[in-house]
C-alpha cells in the first residue's frame, strides 16, 4: 500500500506539471529553483509528449500494479514485484538522466521533478524490499513445515 500511496502523490505532481505543459495551468508554483525554465527546455518533451505525461504513465501503471499486488488474487504472485522492480529501476534511471539535463544541460532545477525522483526512488526500494521478502517467503514457509 506504500507503492501505491507514493504512486497517488506522484501521479498529482506529474498532472500538475503536464497541465501545465499543456498550457491549462498558466504558471507552475515553484518555491525553490525554476520550474518554469525546465519545463519549457526542449527536453521537457519526449517523442512528442510531454515528459510529464510520461510520468502521469508511469505513476498510473505504479498505482495499478501495486493494487493489483494487494489482491487476494494476486498476493502471492512474484510477477508483480518483478514489474514493480524493473519499471521502478527504468523510473529512476530516467529520473537520474533528467536530473542531468537539468544541473549540466539546462542549468535550472525544478522542485517538482525532484520530489518526483525522491518518489520513484522511494518506489524502486520499496518494491526491491517486497521482491526480496517474496523471494524468501516459500523458504520461511518451508523452514517452517
Amino acid at each position: 500500500m506504500a507503492i501505491a500511496a507514493l504512486s497517488l502523490v506522484g501521479l498529482f505532481v506529474a498532472l500538475y506539471l503536464t497541465l501545465y505543459k499543456l498550457g491549462v495551468i498558466g504558471e507552475l508554483r515553484c518555491a525553490v529553483g525554476s520550474c518554469e525554465a525546465v519545463n519549457t527546455s526542449p527536453w521537457a518533451t519526449l517523442l512528442g509528449y510531454p515528459v510529464a505525461a510520461w510520468g502521469l504513465g508511469f505513476y498510473l501503471t505504479a498505482l495499478a500494479l501495486s493494487l493489483a499486488g494487494v489482491q487476494e488474487r494476486w498476493a502471492d504472485s512474484i510477477g508483480v514485484s518483478v514489474g514493480l522492480v524493473a519499471m521502478s529501476a527504468w523510473g529512476v534511471l530516467f529520473s537520474g538522466w533528467l536530473t542531468y539535463l537539468e544541473l549540466f544541460v539546462i542549468d535550472a532545477i525544478c522542485i517538482w521533478c525532484v520530489v518526483s525522483a525522491c518518489i520513484v526512488t522511494l518506489i524502486f526500494i520499496l518494491s526491491v524490499l517486497d521482491l526480496r521478502d517474496m523471494r524468501g517467503a516459500p523458504l520461511r514457509e518451508h523452514a517452517e513445515s
